[in-house]
């Protein structure tokens, strides 16, 4: 018997179900309902063509409702809302587009209806100055505002995430004046606080400025633009404001159907993206699925993660049954003329979670550095003791997009850092060095792992020296000459043995050089000859970001 399959929701999770479905069902009736005008776009790409890196708006466009009418005789409805969900009854109430309200009946029923944007109740919020950016529509009124204000106007995006990071680049690619403001004490949440401050740096390094731990108390009506109110009294005037603050799943239409929900909204789904209700699957950004490493609750507003659970999603409805392994916080973003990108775990969630785990910074080249073009990246494994990769964290101008795509398949595989530094990758010298940057991550997590090097973090070096540290830079005269952390001495590597008559064994000894490299060398002499000793993660290059420095 033909059966009748309505998905409510297009862009990402939506549109590849509908389009799976027909390709698994060319006899069904499928229906796919979306709110907006576009059915099928890449939100991505948003903040990019408001600031005009993107020129042509239909090229957001992935797929136009009369493209998916004519590959996959779906019945496309935009500009459509369904208000109401009737499971017992197998029906949804839809509202067109001309105002009047029809029910559909369902065989099998799939809920795509993303997340809006979050909008606190902040005083004089609801302003024509005052934009989202979760929509078509939406990147083409901030590109409007943007072109009409012209280069020097004042801008104010309020988020420090992933949009609000992008927001703050276009505005200021458009030669307009950008603050960022952020309730958190660090932008982008899914990075450490050392790999954020190196983001940050970048931003104020191309004239965003930054306001961290200072949210938004009220938006004050100018008689031009708008009054930013931050917590501590600042006030920034803006001509137009970009909230970037967050989103929420877009489910008030589902209260009172009897589909779980949990406490922010979201759709509880099983391994199969089922909610509670026979016959009714939920994807995207609306649902709470599981961690792919803890098995844990998690919600995920990714597109990535909502591709696949569409694609599952019209498998399980079909009969082809495919358990969803969970999501793992693969992402990756620009800042300017640097790539940061992250899989897995960070500290903070390790740390709320009561895990316990390890951590290595690494400073490698991209590629071979006798071949043209080598750039460093700073690349962060976090471990477990047992030497499970549980997360990594990568910035730099080159090569970080491929060695967190690595590193996020071998943690998808349940991976050890064992397994990094045994990986066999492509090597030629345009492309990376006969021990990859993964491999070299691995290297030193193995010997944090056996005992042969005892990392201390640039964060723990202040109370180190407190207590009566000392620290030794092991570079060359000449390059430590040229910048060094204030108060280190030098004993280059060199002479190090000749020099060990005159250290006292009863001292804490920290060691430091450029990335980290040659103090292994040196931590692993010491040791040997019975110092106490630590390596710098990251050497004076990651320091220098943080630590007072001389020359």
């Amino acid at each position: 018997m033909k059966k009748k399959y309505i998905v409510v929701g297009g862009v990402a999770g939506g549109a590849t179900a509908a389009a799976r479905l027909r390709r698994l069902d060319e006899a069904a009736d499928i229906v796919l309902i979306e709110r907006g005008r576009h059915v099928s776009f890449a939100n991505c790409g948003l903040p990019y063509y408001a600031g005009g890196v993107i020129k042509e708006q239909d090229s957001l466009l992935v797929q136009t409702p009369e493209r998916l009418r004519a590959m996959f005789a779906l019945d496309v409805r935009t500009e459509s809302e369904v208000t109401a969900v009737a499971p017992d009854r197998h029906e949804i109430t839809v509202r067109a587009k001309d105002g009047k309200t029809v029910t559909e009946h369902y065989d099998k029923l799939l809920l795509a209806p993303g997340a809006h944007p979050l909008v606190p109740p902040i005083p004089g919020i609801q302003q024509e100055a005052i934009h989202t950016i979760r929509t078509v529509e939406d990147a083409e009124a901030v590109k409007q505002a943007a072109v009409r204000l012209g280069k020097g106007a004042q801008a104010v995006v309020v988020g420090g995430g992933f949009i609000g990071v992008e927001m703050a680049e276009n505005l200021v690619e458009r030669g307009l004046s950008v603050h960022l403001a952020e309730a958190a004490p660090q932008i982008l949440l899914p990075f450490d606080a050392d790999m954020a401050h190196l983001l940050a740096e970048e931003m104020e390094a191309h004239g965003v400025r930054l306001h961290l731990g200072n949210g938004v108390q009220e938006f004050r009506k100018q008689p031009s633009g708008v009054a930013v109110v931050l917590a501590d009294g600042t006030e920034l005037p803006a001509d137009l404001v970009v909230l970037a603050i967050g989103v929420r799943p877009d489910t008030a239409f589902l209260k009172g159907s009897g589909i779980t929900l949990d406490a922010r909204g979201h759709i509880v789904v099983g391994e199969y993206l089922q909610t509670n209700i026979p016959d009714v699957y939920a994807v995207g950004d609306a649902v709470r699925t599981r961690d792919l490493r803890t098995q844990q609750p998690r919600a995920l507003a990714l597109a990535g993660p909502a591709n696949r659970q569409g694609r599952l999603a019209a498998d399980n409805m079909t009969g082809h049954l495919h358990a969803y392994q969970g999501v793992q916080g693969s992402s990756i973003l620009k800042v300017f003329s640097l790539t940061a990108a992250a899989t897995g775990d960070n500290e903070r969630m390790l740390k709320q979670a009561g895990e316990e785990y390890r951590s290595v910074i690494v400073e490698p080249f991209s590629h071979a550095t006798y071949y043209p073009g080598a750039e460093r990246m700073t690349l962060k494994l976090l471990f477990s003791a047992r030497g499970d990769v549980l997360g990594a964290q990568a910035i730099g101008r080159a090569g970080v997009d491929k060695r967190i795509d690595t590193i996020a398949t071998l943690l998808h595989l349940h991976g050890t850092v064992e397994d990094l530094a045994s990986l066999e990758l492509s090597y030629a010298p345009p492309y990376s060095s006969a021990k990859d940057p993964v491999n070299i991550a691995g290297y030193v997590a193995t010997n944090l792992l056996d005992g042969l090097t005892t990392p201390i973090k640039v964060a723990d070096v202040p109370a180190a020296i407190e207590r009566g540290a000392k620290l030794i830079d092991v570079r060359p005269p000449e390059v430590f000459a040229a910048g060094h952390i204030k108060g280190a001495a030098n004993i280059p590597l060199a002479k190090l043995r000749s020099h060990l008559a005159a250290l006292d064994k009863d001292a804490d000894y920290i060691v430091s050089c450029e990335v980290g490299q040659t103090a292994y060398y040196a931590e692993r002499i010491l040791k040997q000859h019975g110092f106490r000793v630590k390596n710098l993660m990251g050497g004076y290059r990651l320091a220098s970001h943080f630590l007072p420095t001389e020359k």
